[in-house]
């Protein structure tokens, strides 16, 4: 047998850890000296520590860890209970890349701060468009709630206008309202501009995108991550020529490879006035 000590380091716990699994009944010493309360393990029960160990890192509580391991959750109920948490942890792997994206083009574009110009922002009126659109809703402005939102929109509305027999007439347009009463949540809109002469009868919505009188436009090179460089020049640009700025900016996909998000290309659209 082995002491709590040698027991814990074998088994790359702590000696504190192990007492409090012996106190909820989840690891019990296969022994207790009477005269002197030390405890004892045994081999065996090494098995059963990495069991508990694994189950717990998976996130499981130490109720559904004694469950478990007791044979109170049969093999169905376990599978499933494995499988939400492969998907609980999956969800979290992905909003975690997705914040890591953005703390890194957070740091490039303070990086570039110094080497931002507002030459490139150009003063022009944006005609009207009919577009044929699909809509959700994302959780706030911020990219990391508007990309999951916005991406699978564009290949379902491509899909359901060439269904319809409708050919696109010019680039996607991306552009957002906030939705009445609910905070930070907008309504985010996947548009293509389409020639059709009616807006009824399709399984997407048809719809004239109003002309901006005058509107602070900048290309913008790169993945949509890191459009908050550019919207800092349009900002700086704003300011310095008094303008306000008007709404959300619409933005145009002038090139879109899928694999190579560097290579993007969009033009960003924001409404502004001197009023």
């Amino acid at each position: 047998m082995f002491s709590i000590g040698d027991f814990a380091r074998l088994g790359r716990v702590s000696v504190r850890m192990l007492r409090h699994y012996d106190a909820i009944g989840l690891l019990v010493p296969a022994k207790v000296d009477q005269a002197s309360g030390y405890r004892f393990y045994t081999a065996a029960q090494l098995g059963r520590l990495n069991r508990v160990i694994a189950l717990k890192d998976l996130g499981f509580t130490l109720q559904q860890v004694r469950m478990i391991i007791d044979g109170q959750v049969d093999g169905g109920e376990l599978r499933g209970m494995l499988r939400l948490r492969r998907a609980e942890l999956a969800d979290r792997m992905a909003a975690d890349t997705a914040r890591l994206a953005g703390v890194e083009a957070r740091l490039r574009m303070i990086e570039r701060e110094g080497q931002m110009s507002t030459e490139d922002v150009v003063l022009r009126a944006v005609p009207a468009v009919r577009v044929a659109e699909l809509t959700a809703v994302a959780a706030s402005y911020q990219g990391a709630d508007i990309g999951p939102v916005i991406q699978p929109l564009y290949p379902e509305v491509l899909r359901r206008i060439e269904a319809a027999g409708v050919s696109p007439t010019g680039p996607s347009v991306a552009y957002y309202e906030p939705v009445a009463g609910s905070g930070e949540a907008v309504t985010v809109h996947a548009a293509v501009p389409v020639g059709v002469t009616t807006t009824t009868g399709y399984d997407f919505d048809v719809r004239d995108l109003p002309a901006i009188p005058t509107a602070a436009t900048i290309v913008h090179r790169g993945s949509m991550d890191e459009a908050d460089r550019s919207m800092q020049m349009l900002a700086r640009w704003i300011e310095e020529n008094g303008y306000r700025m008007v709404g959300f900016a619409r933005e145009v996909c002038l090139e879109f490879d899928p694999d190579r998000p560097d290579r993007w290309v969009h033009e960003l659209q924001l409404a502004v006035s001197r009023d």
